[in-house]
């Protein structure tokens, strides 16, 4: 169990609302964006159906990934330490599903709520994506993922590639925005922008394709660039780990690699399916 609640955290300027965020996602949801993060899902899991299937979505931020886990046929169980990510994610169950209370839980909790955690039942996938390593206590919350996932059973998970010196500088950006008053966050948010974004811009200009790579970034995901922008920039705490390192973890843990997704040595999150012998 956590010392200090979310509010405290955050009044602390120690954590990220990242609900706040997810929150102004929503307005721009469209069927396309729920489409793509529905084939994202399939694709690393490599279902299209999940009927008969129980997942538990850890840290389920905006709502996308479990509604699109529901309208693959999936039981969702959806809970974040995030007050507001809850809220979202409600908001996405009442607008697209509203009578199925029984078939989408959500809820708050803490991934690093052992207890809580235990109390939920055990599922055939427990699916956390760029969670995790938000909570404080990485390698303790990929620990307590384990937790309540049956055996034979499938855990996705992604979690940020660790760069070394280049994370370090990273983190200490990220703690720095939460440490501003909000209306100066806009310093540290627009020259990251530019950063990340100046390269693509430019080659889609050079292409005589203006903003192309920007239009079409939620045919990932689903997510929305500028959404995401806010996201990297604010996301603390800030943890990452090598892939090696994960696949080590659950190794020792009887866990069997299932697929692999990099990011190319970037700073993005890798994507780890793991099988549970029975």
């Amino acid at each position: 169990m956590r010392n200090v609640t979310f509010a405290q955290e955050v009044g602390a300027r120690e954590r990220f609302e990242f609900g706040r965020n997810w929150r102004r996602f929503l307005s721009s949801l469209t069927e396309q964006k729920i489409q793509n993060a529905m084939d994202a899902l399939a694709s690393m899991m490599e279902m299209n159906d999940l009927r008969g299937l129980r997942l538990l979505d850890i840290g389920c931020g905006s709502g996308l990934s479990s509604l699109a886990a529901r309208r693959l046929g999936a039981r969702v169980h959806s809970f974040d330490y995030d007050p507001e990510s809850v809220a979202c994610t409600l908001e996405l169950r009442n607008r697209f599903y509203p009578q199925d209370g029984g078939n989408w839980v959500v809820e708050q909790g803490s991934a690093l709520d052992g207890s809580y955690l235990r109390s939920l039942g055990s599922f055939d996938i427990v699916y956390s994506w760029g969670v995790l390593h938000h909570t404080g206590a990485m390698w303790k919350a990929l620990e307590n993922a384990t937790i309540p996932l049956a055996a034979g059973g499938t855990l996705f998970i992604a979690i940020y590639n660790d760069q070394g010196g280049h994370s370090r500088r990273w983190r200490a950006v990220k703690r720095l925005y939460n440490r501003m008053p909000r209306g100066l966050r806009f310093l540290v948010v627009i020259p990251v922008a530019v950063h990340q974004w100046w390269r693509p811009t430019l080659k889609d200009f050079l292409r005589l394709r203006p903003f192309s790579t920007w239009r079409s970034y939620s045919s990932g995901r689903g997510m929305s660039p500028w959404r995401d922008v806010i996201d990297w920039v604010g996301g603390y705490p800030f943890e990452v780990a090598r892939p090696e390192e994960i696949f080590d973890f659950y190794r020792k843990r009887k866990y069997e690699l299932i697929k692999l997704k990099t990011c190319g040595g970037s700073l993005g999150c890798n994507e780890f399916v793991f099988g549970r012998s029975r």
